[in-house]
């Protein structure tokens, strides 16, 4: 059934697609029109397939990376727990320099807007199928409404945290008369937006589609606590994180699963694992990029040196037998990173939230408040499950907010690792109270960059400017109306 959805939802990215003129004037080899569209619920269904299906490939007739590799790359590349491999491009070499140009092509954020763009639609069109199918429930659409709400905040939660001030268009552009050039909109009024539509999004959102397979690849309550939780963390809204975060650990529909050897392949390669909440699911369907980037012979990124030396350290005592089992993610004897998968295809699931990320979500919040002994007790609970070895463990004073949060850090640099967090995680502990902690970052390149560019990287880095990417030049060129971010108009 995933595949034939999938397969819908790419037919139904062909028609969602359709705003420029060659679009219209055309008709699908398939016979399928707008003008024949959205007179059913299963109508609905399809379109919020091809939502579902951007998050994992461009449209067929778009040439353009996969918004998964644009994911993993925006959430690690800036950060330390990568290198650029045998066969990295110099754009990708250009990054680990902090040497970023408006002309990288790496910087475009077209994936990110054609699945807004596609939620767009969704929520513009679905609510009329009301009126030609009597057998769609005010339930029923709620539910496909909520969908595509949370999918688009995530998307903005990505263009926020890597371009902070952006276009926000909350509706569709279906055909030519519906472009038009729009000016940057401040990051703080998204993050407000998103909050606004997860809260819409919560109320209609289902608890479970019935199986589990659904209930871990398509958006649930769940899936909107999650994102909910990362957001006001992210706003130092620690109070409504630690709410959302307990939404879900009171639930008690999932569960972290413990230290034996099967939890790589329950969690990543099966997928849809008790600790899962929501998952990017291509089993079956699309062979994920990582094979390419990661695993084979010319790969593009492999595992940065620190892994061993700093984040995965061997036990002093039996190096041998005892490991942190997180310490799979990747092979120490080449850096190859392997939680995607050594198979070529592979089909290993993105995860997008699991039951950890809430556990040091909530564990950060609580930091911030004054529960630092319930933080610390989140932790260790949590090095307990994946058998952490006591060369990592810390004794932070429950009262040292900042000591926690760097525990914290770094075990969210082992749980999470090369999942497309740690940039974010860098950065988000680096901004709090006004950049307080601004070494969190410039520590990071000077252990990282090129002794080279070394002095010019963390000159760069003490400009908070710098934080956030530049608008492509693309994206300039086709809308008069953006202005660059700042520390691109030097």
């Amino acid at each position: 059934m995933k595949k034939i959805l999938y397969s819908i939802g790419i037919i139904v990215m062909l028609i969602m697609s359709s705003s420029c003129k060659k679009w219209l004037d055309l008709q699908p080899r398939d016979g399928i029109t707008r003008q024949g569209f959205w007179k059913t619920k299963e109508d609905i269904q399809a379109a919020v397939a091809g939502c579902y299906a951007s998050l994992l490939a461009s449209p067929p007739n778009i040439t353009d990376k996969a918004l998964t590799e644009y994911i993993f790359i925006y959430g690690e590349i800036r950060a330390d727990m990568i290198d650029a491999g045998p066969n990295g491009t110099i754009e990708e070499k250009d990054i680990f320099d902090n040497n970023i140009v408006q002309s990288n092509t790496l910087t475009s954020w077209a994936a990110f807007y054609r699945t807004i763009n596609f939620c767009n639609t969704v929520l513009d069109f679905a609510p009329a199928v009301k009126e030609t199918d009597p057998t769609l429930t005010d339930a029923q659409l709620n539910a496909y409404i909520s969908e595509a709400l949370a999918l688009r905040s995530m998307m903005y939660f990505y263009l926020v945290r890597n371009f902070r001030d952006v276009p926000l268009k909350l509706t569709s552009s279906s055909k030519d008369t519906d472009l038009q050039e729009l000016t940057k909109t401040p990051g703080a009024d998204i993050l407000n937006q998103i909050v606004a539509d997860l809260k819409k999004a919560e109320a209609g959102a289902v608890n479970t589609y019935g199986n589990t397979v659904s209930d871990k690849g398509r958006i649930t309550k769940f899936t909107v606590n999650a994102l909910l939780a990362d957001v006001y963390l992210w706003m130092d809204n620690f109070t409504g994180c630690i709410t959302e975060c307990n939404k879900i650990m009171d639930s008690q529909k999932f569960a972290v699963q413990g230290a034996g050897s099967g939890w790589y392949t329950n969690v990543f390669y099966n997928g849809s694992s008790t600790e899962t909440i929501f998952e990017f699911s291509n089993k079956n369907s699309v062979n994920n990029v990582f094979y390419n980037l990661l695993v084979q012979s010319k790969k593009r990124f492999i595992a940065s040196g620190i892994l061993t030396s700093d984040i995965f350290t061997p036990d002093d005592v039996d190096p041998d037998r005892i490991y942190d089992i997180r310490a799979s993610a990747f092979y120490s004897g080449d850096n190859s990173i392997v939680k995607y998968g050594t198979e070529n295809p592979s089909y290993v699931n993105w995860q997008a939230y699991r039951l950890s990320d809430i556990w040091m979500l909530k564990a950060e919040a609580l930091a911030y408040t004054g529960a630092g002994a319930d933080a610390i007790n989140l932790i260790k609970d949590l090095r307990l499950k994946r058998n952490a070895v006591k060369m990592t463990e810390q004794s932070p004073d429950e009262n040292d907010k900042d000591a926690i949060c760097d525990y914290i850090l770094a075990e969210r640099s082992r749980e999470f690792a090369f999942e497309g967090k740690r940039w974010y995680d860098l950065l988000r502990i680096a901004k709090h109270e006004n950049y307080r902690r601004l070494n969190v970052l410039l520590e990071m390149v000077a252990r990282t960059v090129s002794p080279a560019v070394q002095q010019s990287a963390i000159a760069k880095f003490r400009d908070v400017n710098s934080h956030y990417l530049p608008i492509n030049e693309n994206e300039l060129f086709a809308d008069s109306k953006l202005v660059q971010n700042p520390f691109y108009t030097k």
